[in-house]
């Protein structure tokens, strides 16, 4: 998602920058199709599949329409603060995992494994994924 934060520039942007970068950065979650790149100081993620990476431009736009009153996210197309995009994306994958049951929470397979199930990602059981996405929270940072 393009600007996901705000200011504009992050992680996030490019014609195949990662969708669901965020969350890989901050390993909650993998995908075997994301592929690293460094950029003097920042670490980019770019997908190397067109396809997969419409589905997932596709999941994530579902996560932000189904989730946005939970999460309290402004409208489509406005930028998402940090926090709100990590929680989004972070809880959205887990949500996933934990609704589909698998084992590993690999975005690309995630994606594949729910259309495989419900046939399209719209049918997935929103009414259960929302709660366990607006549950989620970011593990708190460990001071000395």
């Amino acid at each position: 998602m393009p600007g996901t934060e705000a200011g504009g520039t992050g992680c996030c942007e490019g014609p195949m920058a990662c969708v669901f970068a965020k969350a890989l950065l901050a390993r909650h979650a993998q995908c075997k199709l994301a592929q690293r790149q460094q950029q003097a100081e920042r670490t980019l993620l770019n997908c190397t599949s067109p396809v997969a990476r419409t589905n997932c431009q596709l999941l994530a736009a579902l996560l932000h329409e189904r989730a946005r009153f939970a999460l309290r996210l402004p409208p489509a197309g406005r930028p998402l603060m940090h926090a709100q995009a990590m929680r989004l994306q972070c809880g959205g994958l887990i949500a996933l995992q934990q609704t589909l049951q698998a084992e590993d929470a690999d975005v690309h397979g995630l994606v594949g494994l729910a259309q495989e199930r419900h046939t399209s990602l719209t049918d997935l059981p929103w009414d259960r994924l929302v709660p366990v996405l607006a549950a989620w929270q970011a593990p708190r940072r460990h001071t000395r």
